[in-house]
């Protein structure tokens, strides 16, 4: 599970460059399941704000219903929170699976 957290923080940390749109559709796709593998992990245990938190992630970057924002300048802010909140959860989650 770390390493998927961290694979989706270091992927919304490189978003923040001026990439092609093939790259932020990748993203999309591996933000998305970064944020249900929190989410089921979070149910099984005892829920906690990580639900709110990565639930209105999953939402922002849901690959089905996408969210289109006008400019690059307001993706920025969301990619690099995003980043750190996936970072600081990878080194709050205990198993390394």
């Amino acid at each position: 599970m770390k390493t998927l957290l961290f694979i989706c923080a270091t992927m919304l940390l490189v978003a923040i460059m001026d990439l092609p749109m093939g790259y932020y559709t990748l993203l999309r796709i591996v933000v998305c399941l970064g944020c249900v593998g929190v989410l089921v992990q979070e149910v099984e245990t005892k829920p906690s704000a990580w639900v709110f938190i990565f639930g209105g992630i999953l939402l922002l970057f849901n690959p089905i219903f996408p969210v289109y924002l006008d400019d690059k300048s307001i993706w920025l802010p969301i990619d690099l929170i995003s980043g750190i909140l996936f970072t600081i959860k990878a080194f709050n989650t205990q198993n390394n699976t």
